[in-house]
This record gives structure tokens, C-alpha cells and sequence, in this order.
């Protein structure tokens, strides 16, 4: 496997046409790497998902609320959530963990 790192993930989207790219996976466990630029687009997921922000700052929108979020924050999205970043700095990226069963794992 080959190093999960900031800069070898980065490099890793310069070969796609999208924001985002898997890196890994195991079972349920999907890693990703996710950089949109200027705007995020995207949708709910059908799984639950984990963020670590890798570099930048901007605001997270998860469900109802608008948060600011910043370089090594977590954050939780259950599984369906609309969710996006906005106003987010150019050096914006995030480590995307997929996990669990579609529709996401019950809260005990």
C-alpha cells in the first residue's frame, strides 16, 4: 500500500476529473481524498462519513447548521445528510473516511 500522506493524496487527483479520489479500502472503510475548488458540489451519501481537514478553513454546512471549521478538525456526517464546505480558502482539503452499512449505522 502505498503511504497515505497529504501530499502523495493531493498529487494522487492530478490523474482524475474529479474533486476527490479513493485511496483505500477495507470492508466498509472507504478513504478518500477531497478537494473541490471554489465550490462543493456534492450530494448526500448513503453511507456515514467522517472528515479530517487537512489544510484550510472555511464554513461547514451539515443538516441545519453552518459551522466554521479548520485545519485537523473532525466532523461527523450521518449517512443521507445534505451537507457541503463553503467559503473555504484555496488550500482547502480533507481526508474523507466512508464506513458502515448503506444507510448508515443506528445510534446506540
Amino acid at each position: 500500500m502505498k503511504r497515505l500522506t497529504v501530499p502523495n493524496a493531493l498529487q494522487s487527483l492530478a490523474g482524475v476529473a474529479t474533486p476527490f479520489n479513493a485511496l483505500f479500502s477495507h470492508g466498509s472503510l472507504s478513504i478518500e481524498i477531497y478537494k473541490p475548488e471554489g465550490v462543493d458540489l456534492q450530494q448526500p451519501h448513503s453511507k456515514d462519513e467522517v472528515y479530517v481537514i487537512a489544510s484550510g478553513a472555511g464554513y461547514f454546512v451539515n443538516g441545519q447548521s453552518r459551522e466554521k471549521f479548520e485545519t485537523g478538525e473532525v466532523l461527523f456526517v450521518p449517512a443521507g445528510v445534505v451537507h457541503r464546505f463553503e467559503d473555504f480558502t484555496d488550500d482547502f482539503s480533507a481526508w474523507v473516511f466512508f464506513y458502515g452499512p448503506e444507510g448508515g449505522e443506528v445510534d446506540s
